[in-house]
């Protein structure tokens, strides 16, 4: 009884982690896969590094997230999103090219993972006009591509203290950032932030360029209300969403037009966030550290 009870556990965590996997990672999910984890050649980032740790938990749902409301507070990076990137067309495949990239410079070989840095800037090369306001703007523009990697590291290493199954130390934390300095700086940063401090500094530096913009405020309502998920996982999402508003910083979420309340983020929110978080490393199998390829070394 209880053996049959455990298979049936098994089958019902397989299923739940497939259709997470197919849903993030797309149709080509599983031969990326094979291809990015199984290829032989020296890594950027050795097997225990920190950034492989935190690109490997479930709590990227939740910074993921997180990051794409707070990149939204740049007007000029805002407007090449909206005028390009097809995110509100085809957000699901949006977020399967986003975590591929991910995945290839995370845990790929050296040669694949600047080969997608080198696709990326092709098409940045190609992307420019004016905000609403007829501010000009290049997607190549390396203060632009700044912004959003900062956006994007300080959401996830927030995610992974609040949510990850492994927080990282303190030193642990400078690794990580100056581990995905290195690929900022093969996505055109010339000197992107390494470390905790100077992480803080450059946010605080992009402080007075950001604000709830038009079109930021149609992008929050479109991922926090009007979200492109089935209605049975809505309540799933919504514990996503609200723990993504949780973590911006209170100046972020006043511009985007949202109410943050600390003592029900401590007693509610967040609890169900862990819960949540839990819930898709369960169905996952992340029982431990991700990691690539225990053989792959890393490569200078």
């Amino acid at each position: 009884m209880i053996t049959t009870m455990a298979r049936g556990l098994d089958a019902v965590r397989a299923r739940a982690g497939d259709l997470l996997f197919a849903r993030v990672a797309g149709p080509e999910g599983p031969r990326n896969r094979e291809r990015i984890h199984t290829t032989p050649g020296p890594r950027w980032f050795a097997p225990d590094s920190p950034v492989r740790r935190v690109h490997g938990d479930s709590s990227m749902f939740i910074g993921g997230l997180s990051a794409l409301l707070l990149q939204s507070l740049h007007p000029q990076a805002m407007a090449a999103v909206a005028a390009h990137s097809g995110f509100r067309g085809d957000p699901w495949g949006r977020l399967q090219r986003t975590s591929t990239f991910l995945a290839t410079t995370t845990y790929g070989t050296a040669r694949s993972a600047q080969a997608a840095c080198d696709r990326v800037n092709a098409v940045h090369a190609r992307i420019s006009g004016r905000t609403s306001r007829g501010v000009p703007y290049r997607a190549s523009d390396p203060h632009l591509v700044q912004w959003v990697h900062v956006a994007e590291v300080d959401s996830f290493l927030r995610a992974h203290q609040q949510f990850g199954a492994h927080p990282l130390t303190r030193d642990e934390c400078d690794t990580y950032i100056a581990e995905t300095a290195r690929i900022a700086r093969a996505l055109g940063v010339p000197d992107p932030p390494e470390s905790v401090r100077a992480l803080a500094e450059c946010m605080v530096g992009y402080r007075g360029e950001l604000r709830g913009t038009p079109e930021a405020l149609e992008t929050t309502r479109y991922l926090l209300f009007r979200p492109p998920v089935p209605l049975p996982a809505l309540p799933f999402y919504a514990a996503l969403a609200s723990n993504a508003v949780a973590l911006l910083p209170h100046w972020a979420a006043t511009e985007l037009g949202l109410t943050r309340f600390d003592p029900a983020e401590r007693w509610l929110v967040r609890p169900v966030g862990r819960a949540a978080t839990g819930l898709i490393r369960w169905a996952m199998g992340q029982t431990r550290p991700a990691g690539g390829p225990a053989e792959a070394p890393s490569a200078d």
